[in-house]
């Protein structure tokens, strides 16, 4: 109950922040289209103006408190409002940008997670300085590029170069949308690059991450029983090895999770993966105040409800740290 609280505690001054913040970024989104008006059709400043104001529905000249207190109520009763560049409610672009970025993130956390797992797992039994020299270069190159790098160099590869993939989209757009066998493909096509990208940045930390539990578990009285025992190194490497070493990462994937699901916004954005990061980085160029603070609002979700399952999962798996 005590952390249900605290997150409770953290979503609301998260929430209040992202308001204030997103109420102080310099530039405003009435003036910016009234330039664009007096810029387009060369209308007076005058007339401008208040045509920006109806188009956007939105008057900067409302006070703040004002604006904070229609923010409150539209997160409680759950009316976002409307987004002022696509004119349609901030909650169906947020429902419909979700599936989206849990498709990629999920994919690709899932796919580095076991693969580092078993690689890790496998560097550190064999304990081969080769080995540990590959993983430490790995890391060492993609662990220091960031993600959106890779992307780049990716859509160059396969995109530009290559021409075997998509660089863009989530699915062609002659394919009409369904449960049907074009359009999944269409989807999984769209999708390999930026799970590819989320995958080779994020896999070098979970092979150091296995490598790492594992050494300190191999030093265990009931390793060293288990080998004097004669058992197969098959059977200690699952069943004792593997078993106990990924009891603190199973708990990092939910945390892992969260910060891939807020830190979307490039991958997404390069690719034009209609995602929830896409959308964010679309609002915050358009200072569109009510897309971004309901993409925030999600982001803040996903992030709190990452660490309540990390929470959750690492006191399922350790008894031991079960509250009394």
């Amino acid at each position: 109950m005590k952390k249900l609280i605290t997150c409770i505690l953290t979503m609301l001054t998260s929430l209040l922040l992202v308001f204030f913040v997103i109420q102080a970024m310099p530039g405003n989104p009435v003036e910016t289209l009234t330039q664009e008006y007096m810029r387009t059709s060369g209308m007076q400043y005058d007339q401008a103006y208040p045509k920006a104001k109806i188009a956007l529905n939105y008057d900067p000249d409302t006070p703040l408190m004002d604006r904070f207190s229609q923010y409150v109520k539209g997160i409680v009763t759950g009316n976002l409002g409307q987004s002022m560049s696509y004119k349609e409610p901030v909650i169906s672009i947020v429902l419909g940008a979700l599936p989206w970025t849990l498709l990629v993130c999920s994919i690709s956390l899932f796919l580095s997670f076991i693969v580092g797992v078993i690689i890790g797992i496998y560097v550190a039994w064999k304990r081969s300085n080769a080995l540990d020299g590959v993983v430490t270069g790995y890391q060492a190159l993609f662990g220091s590029i960031p993600d959106y790098i890779v992307a780049y160099l990716l859509v160059l590869l396969f995109s530009v170069f290559l021409g075997v993939l998509p660089s863009k989209g989530a699915y062609d757009s002659n394919i009409t949308p369904g449960f049907n066998g074009a359009f999944i493909i269409s989807v999984l096509q769209h999708a390999l690059l930026p799970v590819l990208a989320y995958f080779l940045t994020t896999l070098a930390g979970w092979i150091m991450g296995m490598k790492a539990s594992c050494m300190s578990v191999l030093g265990e009285d009931y390793i060293n029983y288990s080998k004097a025992r004669g058992l197969s190194n098959r059977r200690i490497v699952f069943s004792y090895l593997g078993k106990n070493a990924i009891l603190p990462m199973v708990t990092s994937v939910a945390i892992s999770f969260g910060m891939m699901f807020g830190g979307s916004p490039l991958i997404e954005n390069l690719f034009v993966y209609p995602g929830v990061g896409y959308y964010l980085a679309t609002a915050i160029s358009r200072r569109d105040y009510t897309l971004m603070e309901g993409m925030f609002l999600m982001i803040i979700v996903m992030v709190l409800l990452s660490g309540l399952i990390a929470e959750f999962l690492y006191t399922r798996l350790n008894p031991r740290l079960r509250e009394k």
